[in-house]
């Protein structure tokens, strides 16, 4: 799970991808991603969306989760990156709006609250 530092979970079933090969696949082969599912990419400081089906949201974070940015929407067969990220969340189109996820946000990884 992860969440924003007031505590709200913005991604509740998330997958943390940390072998090359999780972090290779990631999302494809996928047809959708519902809201509240994602995935961690750690380390990523970029990500791709070739091959895949429908736009993500991506929120770029630093090594202390600090988010340093946000890709609202990134449609399939484009690419995105942000100097300074650690690792990446990919999560479903509309989620960074729905949560009002902005550089500055603290994320925590983990199930407590």
């Amino acid at each position: 799970m992860v969440r924003v530092r007031d505590g709200a979970a913005v991604c509740e079933a998330c997958l943390v991808a940390k072998s090359p090969w999780s972090r290779m696949c990631g999302l494809l082969g996928r047809g959708e991603l519902p809201p509240g599912e994602g995935i961690f990419l750690r380390p990523a400081s970029s990500i791709h969306t070739f091959f895949m089906r429908f736009p993500i949201d991506v929120v770029f974070v630093d090594r202390e989760l600090e988010v340093v940015g946000v890709r609202p929407r990134v449609a399939p067969w484009r690419m995105a990156g942000q100097r300074g990220a650690r690792s990446t969340l990919e999560l479903a189109a509309g989620e960074i709006e729905r949560h009002g996820i902005a550089a500055g946000d603290q994320l925590r990884i983990g199930d407590d609250t």
